[in-house]
């Protein structure tokens, strides 16, 4: 785990900000410390070499300068206003570092979720739902404690510290020469136990993803599991976890709680070997008490950055794994998807889940064209041809049903039309628009109306109107408001909307093909009726509707269907039936 990411820089412009204004602040505070330390170490002298001069012993050995009563109050005065600039710039630091996170957090956050929507919602691997909940959440949150605590002490170790071995080298050069000895002795403690640190952090943060998705699955299963009588079990296997998750987190806590002990330790020991060499030959008369007081007060200072960005670290540990998945995520949208050979189809979702609207390379289609042509097409997943080669076309003004076992590939070659999987072979050529409804009605939380015209800034009320009642939801009014995920409908109602949706793109759009995956596997009979017959209108008024069913009357309502066989090592045609 790096101090200190770059990739921050890249994907969050406000931390170029934080460092570059907390790096101005730190050399601020350091110039106070350093004038700070200055004027009370000649103000002590000043009060102390009359008491010392009367001691028997001391008379004679102590070469100072005098400081009279307008240059002690002088110098009183200087180390009040440097207290008071150190303050107001470590205050500063908090302020920037804070605001700073707040602004980083929204960053990474937008910058992930740009990433998620641009990849494909039938990508073959990546993180699950809960672990991008988890991280982009919790995760991200944790990088408060990273920006207030660690990024300021990370500054003020690479701003102060150097700055301040250089003055106590030319303050006293035995006693710096001692500091640069002792002084690597932190950072070697820091990475050992920063190597173990991580492995616990790792192991805690990996217990919250498996806590975080099995909690995620009674959710969504919780029906069918009080239908069985099952939820006591899934209970009792979320209580364990949450242990172990508890039992995980106490011991990253016991090692930063060690790790901070061990660095304040070797701190302590480093200031005390110095502290011995200056006071021994304070006693002897070797060095001047005011030089000597103004190195011991600056060794503190010297070595308190490193030790509390060692701290820090460790205490902000989950936010820079959080912060790595995060970064991770981002640059999964910029990995090549595979070596696909090049087609004549590109396509990008318009309008949200269940609806999408690919564009064609070259120009639309000619009329006498076939609006959908599917070449020799052959997709792959995981390394497997799941389907093709398969070759077939839809015609304007033509509705084909597409048929085949389950896993034959049928919605993965819709998903290669649409563009969210890659062929290994052939082209797909489709005209300038399609509307798309998946599996899937993916409805959102909000009214009825605005998830039929999902996507659109000016809705037009009639389409939605018309849509729905093309559907058979004449009873339903557009205003309702759905739930979370659709919430508050039927399993058959939500599929039709969604059947709507598709249909309110396509005259919103003109677009030219219009096709449905699985549209009435959740309707009765004379629902279905009402969708075949909303499609069969579709293709009689000149628009290409390609529809994947296992359904008989969408069969019987189509013009032909092309049944697609599982993918076979040799080539296949598709059949076409009559």
């Amino acid at each position: 785990m790096k101090p200190f990411d770059p990739r921050l820089l890249r994907y969050a412009r406000a931390a170029r900000g934080v460092l570059l204004i907390g790096a101005g602040l730190g050399l601020l505070r350091t110039c106070a410390v350093l004038a700070w330390s200055w004027c009370l170490a000649n103000a002590i002298t000043a009060l102390a070499l009359p008491v010392m001069d009367g001691i028997p012993g001391v008379r004679g050995r102590i070469d100072e300068g005098a400081y009279g009563t307008a240059q002690l109050t002088w110098l009183l005065l200087g180390a009040l206003a440097a207290v008071l600039v150190r303050s107001l710039a470590g205050w500063g630091m908090d302020v920037v570092a804070a605001r700073g996170a707040v602004r980083v957090k929204a960053q990474l956050r937008s910058a992930a979720l740009d990433a998620l929507d641009a990849r494909s919602p039938q990508r073959d691997s990546g993180p699950g739902d809960a672990e991008l909940a988890t991280s982009l959440g919790r995760g991200l949150d944790a990088l408060d404690g990273y920006f207030s605590g660690y990024i300021p002490q990370l500054l003020l170790t690479g701003v102060a510290t150097p700055i301040l071995v250089l003055a106590v080298l030319l303050a006293d050069p035995l006693s710096g020469l001692i500091v640069i000895v002792v002084f690597p002795i932190i950072p070697v403690f820091m990475i050992l136990i920063g190597l173990a640190t991580q492995a616990v952090q790792d192991r805690q943060w990996s217990q919250l993803q498996r806590l975080s998705s099995s909690f995620l699955d009674v959710v969504a299963g919780l029906a069918t599991l009080r239908i069985f009588g099952r939820q006591d079990r899934q209970i009792a296997r979320i209580s364990r976890e949450t242990e172990e998750y508890r039992s995980r987190t106490m011991s990253v806590l016991r090692v930063t709680f060690l790790s901070g002990f061990v660095l304040d330790l070797a701190g302590t020991f480093s200031i005390a070997l110095v502290a011995v060499t200056v006071g021994t030959r304070l006693v002897s008369g070797e060095f001047p008490l005011g030089l000597g007081l103004f190195v011991l007060l600056l060794l503190p200072e010297t070595f308190v950055p490193i030790r509390q960005v060692g701290a820090a670290f460790h205490a902000s540990t989950e936010g820079l794994a959080a912060a790595g998945r995060v970064f991770e995520i981002i640059e999964s949208a910029d990995a090549p998807r595979g070596a696909a050979t090049p087609t004549r189809r590109t396509a990008s979702t318009d309008g949200g889940p269940g609806v999408a609207v690919g564009a064609a390379a070259g120009a639309a289609a000619d009329a006498a064209q076939p609006a959908l042509v599917f070449d020799e097409v052959s997709v792959a997943r995981s390394g497997r041809r799941v389907v093709g080669p398969t070759s077939f076309a839809v015609g304007q003004g033509e509705l084909v049903a597409m048929a085949g076992p389950s896993g034959a590939g049928k919605s993965t070659l819709v998903a290669a039309l649409l563009g969210f999987v890659e062929p290994i072979r052939g082209r797909i050529v489709a005209s300038e628009r399609v509307a798309w409804a998946g599996q899937r009605p993916g409805l959102l939380h909000g009214s009825i109306a605005a998830n039929v015209a999902l996507g659109d800034r000016a809705p037009d009320d009639g389409l939605v109107r018309r849509a729905l009642d093309s559907v058979g939801l004449q009873h339903l009014d557009g205003g309702v408001e759905l739930g979370v995920a659709g919430a508050g409908v039927s399993g058959g109602q939500a599929q039709r909307i969604a059947v709507a949706r598709a249909l309110y793109r396509a005259w919103n759009r003109d677009c030219a093909v219009l096709v449905l995956d699985e549209p009435t596997s959740a309707l009765d009979p004379e629902s279905e009726a009402v969708v075949c017959a909303a499609l069969r209108r579709e293709a009689d008024g000149g628009r290409a509707v390609l529809v994947v069913s296992h359904r008989e009357a969408v069969h019987r309502a189509a013009d032909r269907v092309v049944r697609v066989a599982p993918a076979r090592p040799e080539p296949q045609i598709a059949e076409v039936d009559a």
